[in-house]
């Protein structure tokens, strides 16, 4: 039987201008979903049922426009605020706490026309590869329930991935779209590191996080990243990463409509992770880079190896993880009040010296450079996303920091270089084993999201993945 999130979110904005339905019904329509499936789920920490429906009421009553997102749900991930409601941040720490003012992208989304249906779940401060927190029960993966959906946008993607929203804004600081994206069988965006400016990257310790898209297609998600870049619908623009250019196509959903171009696409099956850790590629994960690679190549891209020199990444990206982390608000008593992980990162981050830090910015700085160059001669790069299927809810050692660190970077070695490189890569969902889906990832040349919209959206063209959902679908 037909639903109203069958249809993908550009069907869905078609239908509201056309008036076949109003932003009230698209609302209740997900409304009762989230109220009837979430509880096994858990995807959402805080639903905003009443103020949906008044900002869905306002939306149809001052008549229908072109804005980039008009009466489309989505919701707000938990480390942003939205005015009158809870933001936890994952964290007894949060305690609940009131906004009094929006957060930057929430301006952006509701400037947009969107209607928030409330927040999703991330883990402790998004600091990890998994949504299990001490606030509330586990994030589960829609496909199989004893799974986890990865992290830290891991509340979005199984909200997406269940039909109880048509796509979700993330945000990325070592792979938080691209990792729950790949684990639920989604189309999750990393912009460049300046693409979004109200999550640019550039604010942040070492410009690793970024806002951008989680949704079913490719073109849903190139839709949610213009109104992201600019909500009242201009051509998309970069305004702070240098050398950086504008899309050529415009619009980011038009590069993914027309999914035109052939290019030069490199294979890379090492991370920069194996110089410090046994990183073992499952075979699932090489099934889904031989059919992409089969894939590219009966349509005309170039295909070839591609590598990277070895370097001490892991302990800079140690040491930057642990830094950036040495500013959460805890002091004292409160520190009792953090996951042992995010208090090791505080802990560990706050005894670094001034020196060490600059020493590990200089030489991150150095090996983005590095990396840029290295992938100088191809388009894009294909890697897979993760290393192992969805790792079952609890399977993180909750009380060896360390050895949880080191199962985060075994699941997912080949997303946080990415961040520090400020590159644009995309997760795309091409393959399914034993009932699961399988991503890769495509890692694109600065500033051109474009590229790999286009080549994602040939690749969905053929392997249809917009087809397969969970069972709660």
């Amino acid at each position: 039987m037909f639903e109203l999130h069958h249809l993908s979110a550009q069907e869905q904005w078609d239908w509201l201008r056309r008036g076949d339905v109003t932003p009230r019904e698209l609302t209740d329509h997900y409304l009762e979903r989230i109220a009837r499936l979430d509880p096994a789920i858990g995807s959402f920490v805080t639903v905003t049922a009443d103020g949906a429906r008044a900002r869905a009421d306002a939306l149809t009553e001052a008549g229908r426009t072109t804005a980039a997102l008009w009466g489309l749900p989505l919701a707000d991930k938990d480390l942003t605020d939205r005015r009158g409601v809870p933001t936890w941040s994952g964290s007894r720490l949060g305690r609940g706490r009131i906004a009094r003012s929006d957060s930057e992208i929430v301006e952006v989304v509701d400037r947009a026309g969107a209607v928030s249906l409330g927040k999703t779940a991330t883990p402790e401060f998004g600091l990890t590869a998994y949504t299990e927190t001490l606030i509330g029960p586990p994030t589960r993966n829609p496909w199989n329930l004893e799974l986890g959906p990865g992290g830290s946008s891991g509340g979005a993607a199984a909200a997406v991935a269940a039909g109880l929203l048509p796509f979700a804004p993330g945000s990325d600081g070592g792979g938080s779209i691209r990792i729950p994206a790949s684990a639920t069988g989604l189309v999750g965006l990393k912009p460049s590191r300046g693409r979004v400016p109200a999550q640019s990257g550039i604010t942040s310790l070492g410009g690793l996080a970024v806002g951008g898209p989680i949704a079913r297609t490719v073109a849903d998600a190139g839709m949610l990243l213009d109104a992201m870049v600019s909500p009242e619908g201009m051509p998309a623009r970069h305004p702070f990463a240098l050398g950086a250019p504008e899309n050529p196509a415009g619009s980011f959903l038009g590069a993914a409509v027309r999914g035109e171009g052939r290019f030069q696409v490199g294979v890379l099956t090492a991370s920069p992770w194996d110089d410090t850790y046994d990183v073992v590629l499952n075979p699932s994960v090489l099934q889904a880079l031989a059919v992409t690679t089969d894939e590219l190549v009966a349509m005309g891209h170039g295909v070839d190896e591609a590598s990277l020199r070895p370097s001490n990444y892991g302990e800079l990206f140690h040491s930057l993880w642990q830094a950036g982390a040495a500013s959460i608000p805890a002091e004292g008593a409160d520190l009792d009040l953090l996951e042992p992980i995010t208090r090791w990162l505080v802990e560990r981050g706050r005894a670094m010296s001034a020196r060490d830090l600059a020493e590990t910015l200089a030489g991150l700085t150095a090996f983005e450079r590095s990396v840029i160059e290295q992938f100088s001669s191809f388009d894009a790069i294909l890697t897979p996303t993760l290393a192992l299927p969805p790792r079952p809810v609890g399977w993180y050692d909750a009380d060896d920091a360390e050895r949880n660190f080191e199962q985060q970077c075994l699941y997912a070695p080949f997303t946080s270089f990415v961040n520090v490189a400020g590159l644009p890569a995309i997760s795309l969902p091409v393959h399914e084993v034993d009932g699961l889906p399988v991503g890769v990832q495509l890692i694109g040349r600065p500033g051109r999201e474009d590229v790999l919209l286009a080549i994602g959206a040939q690749l969905e063209r053929r392997l249809h993945w917009q087809r397969r959902h969970p069972r709660q679908w």
